[in-house]
């Protein structure tokens, strides 16, 4: 009975490992695995969902396209901590990610590409936009501006169209984003000779409910452009409280401003002459960008896509020409991937929706136009 069971174990064994071979090698030739990771639920969701929805708008454009195929997948992180990101970023490993299009935000590309590094996974994050990200590794790429390239480029534009004006600054000190488009936007003022007259106007997650020192701080100072590289949610908080007290300078936002009318409870009118700082404009008239904003409206109830969504769209696309240049399909493991697409993302140049001829240096950083636009009647027009 022994000898039996024995053979029959063996037995059991060798199918085991004939079907765990035959499960290894059944990758379909004709289809890449990517993954996505981002805020699907939480406070940040606006950004993850967004992202999503632009990345899945590209994916199936180029799956009607015939040739090769994307099977995409996204995790929530929540943006809330390094054992969810990581959390999620494993999962995507166990389903079989080659190349992971994310994650969304920064502390989570922190976290996720320490591991992405580890297994040289190439990773192209739509939106996390601090210099660290990118220094993570030589296979961590960005599609958007660094967040001291971001701060320099706002002092420039302000430096052109206000160059008398006396500036004030308000931050949130406790986040890696908004003090690192501050820490930029100082550092090219001092080089412009601009006047700043309030710099340490800040707050932090923790006292963010109430912001009205810091207004009144650069109120009393006497600010006509006041700089908030920080995210909508306390930017319309800003807002309405200068409008209480009657403060009308020109308030200027970065890319984390973009989706500030969409703010639930917010007048948008106070909006009104906002300038930001946005790869994007979702009412450009040219036919990509047309096409992608009625798709995203049809697919997502009407809503108007952001700076966010275009960024994931333009993410999914370059990976994928990277991916037909270099001969990636289905059965190429994600580090052959991984060496390949930095050898392509070193030499190639991308038209998308968030810029023209963008290219890549050798930090995975990208070069791109920056631009600005200014809110008139409820919309987004060319800053002049």
């Amino acid at each position: 009975m022994k000898k039996v069971f024995a053979l029959v174990l063996t037995f059991a064994m060798v199918l085991a490992m004939f079907a765990g071979c035959g499960s290894s090698g059944s990758a379909d030739k004709n289809t890449i695995k990517i993954g996505m990771t981002g805020p699907l639920t939480g406070g940040a969701s606006a950004y993850g969902i967004a992202v999503r929805g632009g990345m899945q708008i590209a994916v199936d454009e180029i799956n009607a396209k015939g040739g090769l195929q994307i099977e995409f997948r996204a995790e929530d992180d929540e943006a809330d901590g390094a054992d969810k990101a990581v959390s999620a970023y494993n999962s995507l490993k166990d389903w079989g990610m080659q190349i992971l299009a994310g994650p969304v935000t920064t502390g989570s590309s922190l976290a996720i590409g320490a591991e992405a590094v580890n297994d040289k996974i190439f990773m192209l994050t739509p939106s996390a936009s601090a210099e660290d990200v990118a220094m993570l590794g030589s296979n961590v790429f960005q599609m958007c501006f660094t967040d001291p390239n971001q701060g320099a480029s706002a002092a420039d534009l302000m430096a052109a169209k206000w160059p008398g004006a006396t500036i004030g600054v308000i931050y949130d000190s406790s986040d890696a984003y908004s003090a690192g488009v501050r820490d930029g936007f100082l550092d090219k003022a001092a080089d412009l000779g601009l006047n700043i007259a309030v710099s340490d106007a800040s707050f932090t997650s923790d006292n963010k409910a109430d912001l009205s020192t810091q207004v009144t701080q650069c109120k009393d100072a006497g600010c006509d452009v006041v700089f908030l590289p920080f995210y909508y949610t306390e930017a319309s908080q800003v807002l309405t409280y200068a409008n209480t007290i009657g403060y009308k300078p020109t308030f200027f936002g970065c890319d984390g401003m973009d989706g500030i009318l969409t703010v639930e409870g917010f007048d948008t009118s106070l909006a009104e002459g906002l300038v930001l700082m946005t790869p994007f404009d979702a009412n450009a008239t040219d036919a990509a960008t047309a096409s992608f904003v009625e798709t995203f409206k049809k697919n997502n109830d009407g809503l108007v896509p952001n700076q966010f969504a275009a960024d994931g769209y333009d993410v999914i696309y370059a990976i994928y020409n990277a991916c037909v240049a270099a001969g990636i399909d289905g059965t190429t493991s994600a580090a052959d991937a991984c060496a390949k697409l930095q050898a392509e993302f070193a030499k190639m140049s991308v038209d998308g929706l968030t810029g023209k001829g963008m290219t890549w240096d050798a930090n995975g950083m990208i070069s791109k136009a920056p631009a600005a636009v200014v809110i008139e009647n409820g919309i987004y027009v060319p800053m002049g």
